[in-house]
């Protein structure tokens, strides 16, 4: 028999099938434009610099001025109406290995070291310390070297000249620093020296340090333009770019020496995130700019493309990311301590205090017997106490505290009242998560839950998943009332009396990390491992050397300082094209 969907069901898929309509529309006219030397001599380019940037985050932002720095004349091109895209939303930690902080506190850090982490994290099933690349391939090992090589370097001429200045972060630890091979297991984070003591709004200012010294340095910005092609002369380089702005009139920008894009991922085209996804995410906390065009620009150059099946994954709020909220953040940390997650029978299944990376993981698990994803959806259960105590707005924290939107927020006096809520709200979302229901004995199950949960929070020992028991698991716990005989500050039993609330928690993404591939220098490569000349790629627009992994705390954006620093030396030595 099959069932009628409701109109919320319809008028749903059909908001789904606009999204996608609407960007095959926009990614239609992106590609390569191809002149001869005639015509490059002859085109109309309204203006032309020796580096083009593309994206105004902290690739671009970051490119722009160490290839300003070289001397070179810069424009930043930005899609959206203001600067900053994915980094602005951020909580910029930055993850620079052998930092002078590090060096100036007696840490030590050597390369070697470094290494057999980052490859023991990204390659585990090849994992080997005797190895000449440690079991990665060798376009991954040296990638990751040159992380090691240049993400101090960079992050000390950035802060030296004003654009980010920083704060040592000593404790925060990385991810897996219970590894043997981490020998440096903390320090190696920075944030912005002005952020927040919760360092929650670094990004924030970051982009507003970055964009300053841009300006400030004679940067030019274009906002409101999205890069459709990628000119190029006879010979294959890129010479310029063609953008479409606002108003839709078409512009075109002459590179002299190179074009640089630090456009962000494809978290935000359907398309490319289902076809290429190895996960049914439900969107993300990327910019909603982040649509991969480099991927489409690219795609009849030949080029290779690498990591299009991972992202940077983290839990999101589910209903801030089907309703497409642009403010929604990643639940880098999970609120509560008096707080745990369950599925749809009511069992607890998870560490909920797991790196959100990894956490994610748990959402995407697949049960073949039963051709189903049992846990595309996870249910945050929490008490008054928490709701007290670790209601915060920083960190896509389910938890909110008065005042703040809460709409995902369901609440009952009772157990049995939240279920019934719980139940209702699921029928909502019918018809994007595989029509999944509550099972009859959800209740009982729940309570069972609960009271095996209270007695690991009495004793401090989560005997089924170990809460607690990791550096990182006490690093995210966020905010808690602090009990004079905790044994666990991550845990403290639920209440036996209500009120209680819930949220429903999906699987989404902090952005992709796939695309073309690049060398050392950010250099867009060929089907031969040629680069493309004067076409360079950075950030999450390109493919990262990383796999599925996440290495720590600013693995991301520490990385993307570092290639910044290497893309703007290599285009700085570009022949200018004329």
């Amino acid at each position: 028999m099959t069932t009628k969907p409701n109109a919320e069901t319809v008028a749903s898929r059909r908001g789904f099938l606009r999204a996608t309509t609407v960007a095959a529309a926009a990614s239609s006219s992106l590609g390569v434009l191809t002149m001869t030397d005639a015509q490059a001599a002859s085109a109309s380019f309204s203006a032309e610099y020796d580096i083009v940037v593309v994206g105004s985050g902290c690739a671009g932002l970051t490119s722009a001025l160490f290839s300003r720095w070289h001397g070179n004349s810069v424009v930043v091109l930005e899609k959206a109406a203001a600067l900053g895209g994915t980094t602005f939303k951020s909580a910029f930690w930055y993850w620079v290995p052998n930092n002078v902080p590090m060096r100036a506190a007696g840490i030590a850090d050597p390369k070697p070291d470094f290494l057999k982490y980052v490859a023991r994290v990204t390659r585990p099933q090849f994992y080997d310390p005797e190895h000449p690349t440690l079991g990665l391939t060798q376009w991954e090992y040296d990638m990751c070297e040159a992380i090691y090589d240049s993400a101090s370097p960079a992050a000390e001429l950035l802060a030296q000249k004003g654009a980010l200045p920083y704060r040592h972060v000593p404790f925060a630890t990385d991810y897996f620093s219970e590894l043997p091979e981490d020998k440096a297991k903390s320090g190696r984070v920075l944030t912005p020296k002005d952020g927040s003591p919760s360092m929650a709004n670094g990004g924030q200012v970051a982009i507003r340090t970055l964009s300053t010294a841009a300006r400030r340095d004679g940067i030019a910005f274009k906002t409101g333009h999205r890069v459709q092609r990628v000119i190029l002369n006879s010979k294959g380089e890129a010479i310029g770019i063609e953008a479409l702005k606002d108003d839709n009139s078409v512009v075109r920008i002459r590179a002299r020496k190179a074009v640089i894009f630090g456009s962000g991922g494809f978290t935000h085209d359907p398309e490319l995130r289902s076809n290429f996804l190895n996960v049914p995410v439900y969107g993300g906390c990327a910019a909603f700019t982040n649509e991969g065009d480099l991927v489409r620009i690219t795609s009849s150059l030949g080029v290779q493309l690498r990591n299009m099946n991972h992202a940077w994954l983290c839990p999101v709020t589910f209903e801030k990311a089907i309703g497409r909220d642009g403010s929604m953040s990643g639940m880098f940390s999970v609120a509560g301590d008096s707080m745990i997650f369950v599925d749809k029978r009511g069992k607890r299944v998870v560490n909920e205090k797991l790196n959100y990376n990894e956490l994610c993981q748990k959402l995407f698990e697949w049960d073949g017997a039963k051709v189903e994803y049992p846990n595309l959806v996870l249910i945050s259960i929490w008490d008054q106490r928490s709701q007290d105590h670790s209601a915060s707005n920083d960190y896509g924290s389910a938890i909110v505290p008065p005042g703040a939107d809460d709409r995902h927020v369901i609440k009952s006096d009772t157990l049995d009242g939240l279920s019934q809520q719980i139940s209702l709200r699921l029928k909502k979302y019918a018809g994007q998560i595989g029509h999944m229901e509550l099972s009859s004995d959800f209740n009982a199950n729940l309570r069972e839950s609960i009271l095996r949960f209270n007695g690991f929070a009495s004793t401090g020992k989560d005997e089924d998943f170990h809460r607690g028991e990791r550096a990182s698991d006490v690093l995210f716990n966020g905010s808690t009332k602090k009990e004079p005989d905790q044994k666990n500050p991550t845990m403290w039993p639920i209440s036996s009396v209500g009120p209680y609330y819930a949220a429903l928690v999906g699987g989404g993404t902090l952005d992709t990390k796939g695309g073309p591939k690049t060398n050392t220098h950010g250099q867009i490569l060929d089907i031969h491992d040629k680069p493309i000349r004067g076409l360079y790629g950075v950030g999450n627009c390109v493919a990262s050397a990383s796999s599925g992994a996440y290495w720590a705390g600013g693995a991301t954006l520490g990385p993307m300082i570092a290639f910044a620093y290497r893309a703007a030396n290599a285009a700085h030595g570009e022949p200018k094209r004329t």
